[in-house]
């Protein structure tokens, strides 16, 4: 078959050959409370995926990728860059600056849809979407605790809905809308699509439930997969899909804690507890890896690579200055961020990632090496009634399951990772590799 040369590709190899990047259009998928080990592509034997499948062989698979462990501080570590130490702790400030602010001054247009959560779960007006960066939103401020869910277009309210079932079809018809209809012709665009799913009270709609071998949460993550599919459809049938970078990831990991407390502390009323972590040890609310590592999927045809997997230490922190790269932005210089440039392991560049990353006031991981200190911090639901409040390190490579602790074998390493963890609250270890960037005002 003769090939033919389109001009996205003559614009890739002069980008190329001039050592720039063309600037990507941006569309992360953000899912709620999904388990490391839901996706069949991720090693789920039940949970039938194959939008998400295909996704992965068309790009690149990570399997070291850390969010944070709980909703608020995940959605403004993915924001700003920065630890929820630094920025407000669950919620987010006002005077924060986020890399949607940067982007829309270096001339994208941004949208968000879905779960927002750094708002306090209020219409506190100046840490909403449109204040922070976003030309468009809909969606909820908040959770689904209680089986609710209100909804804001723009500041405004627009109504609510106890139908969870619903939700999923409701913002990717949003996702597609603002594609379709809002979009500025010609200009690149950040979306930012953050799902309610698989929260607390799930359900699917009346299409997919008791389809799955997974039960409800297996029909919700077929459900997800399946609209994640519609909006990827959408990207192809808009010509967008060269010129796109996907992105899917979650929060933080699922609902899991029954075998590791004696009873369950702080869950919301009603809440269902689903969710795989695999290998992975406890889940969401806990420093241990089930809580931080999720499922991660990136995509950017003939940019990024296809088929990889890659145990890099990748971040949601990490986006920030990576889109500022990519979208040729200056990050701020007026604060410490925590994430870095991860440009070049996208584009398969290098195959290294972060040198180390930290777990919320619990401990940090560097290379293989992760060490939690004795009181590692627990939300009060995930904390496991049998552990020891003792210095714990464990080795990655050999030991996924933090099973085995190494802490009197290996004095050494606990000290040098003490002195990484110090440093990084500190802020000393971020200073020393935040770029010199001049600060640049937001309009």
């Amino acid at each position: 078959m003769k090939t033919i040369c389109t001009l996205w590709t003559l614009l890739i190899l002069s980008a190329q050959a001039g050592n720039q990047i063309p600037r990507p259009n941006i569309l992360i998928i953000f899912t709620d409370d999904q388990g490391y080990a839901d996706l069949s592509c991720y090693g789920n034997q039940k949970n039938k995926t194959p939008h998400l499948d295909q996704l992965a062989k068309e790009g690149t698979r990570f399997t070291s990728f850390y969010a944070q462990t709980v909703c608020g501080p995940s959605r403004s570590a993915l924001l700003t860059g920065r630890q929820p130490i630094r920025s407000g702790g669950w919620g987010m400030p006002a005077d924060e600056i986020t890399w949607a602010e940067l982007a829309r001054v270096a001339g994208y247009q941004t949208a968000c849809i879905g779960k927002w959560d750094v708002s306090n779960r209020k219409a506190i007006i100046p840490r909403m979407p449109n204040a922070q960066g976003f030309d468009y939103y809909f969606g909820a401020l908040g959770a689904n605790d209680n089986g609710l869910v209100k909804f804001h277009e723009n500041n405004e309210a627009a109504g609510s809905t106890r139908d969870m079932g619903s939700l999923t079809r409701l913002y990717t018809d949003k996702s597609i809308d603002f594609l379709r209809n809002k979009r500025a012709p010609g200009k690149p665009f950040i979306l930012y699509l953050a799902h309610t799913m698989m929260h607390t009270i799930i359900d699917a709609s009346p299409r997919f439930q008791g389809t799955s071998e997974g039960g409800l949460y297996g029909d919700v993550v077929e459900e997800f997969d399946h609209e994640t599919g519609r909006l990827l459809d959408t990207l192809d049938a808009l010509e967008l899909t060269r010129d796109t970078l996907v992105i899917y990831t979650s929060d933080n990991g699922p609902w899991n804690q029954a075998k590791y407390t004696s009873q369950k502390k702080g869950h919301p009323e009603g809440a269902r507890f689903w969710g795989e972590s695999g290998k992975l040890r406890n889940g969401k609310g806990s420093p241990y890896e089930a809580g931080y590592r999720l499922p991660c999927i990136v995509r950017w045809p003939e940019m990024v690579p296809e088929g990889r997997v890659s145990d890099a230490i990748f971040a949601s922190i990490d986006f920030m200055p990576t889109f500022a790269r990519l979208c040729q932005f200056e990050i701020p210089t007026d604060r410490y961020i925590d994430g870095m440039d991860q440009t070049d392991l996208l584009l398969g560049k290098r195959e290294t990632g972060r040198p180390y990353f930290y777990f919320d006031r619990a401990g940090i991981r560097k290379g293989r090496w992760k060490y939690l200190k004795p009181d590692a911090h627990f939300f009060n639901y995930a904390i496991e009634d049998q552990r020891k409040k003792l210095d714990e390190l464990y080795d990655l490579q050999t030991d996924l399951a933090e099973r085995i602790n190494l802490a009197d074998q290996h004095p050494e390493i606990v000290a040098d990772l003490k002195q990484m963890l110090a440093e990084v609250e500190l802020g000393k270890a971020v200073k020393k590799r935040t770029a010199p960037n001049q600060p640049r005002s937001i309009q």
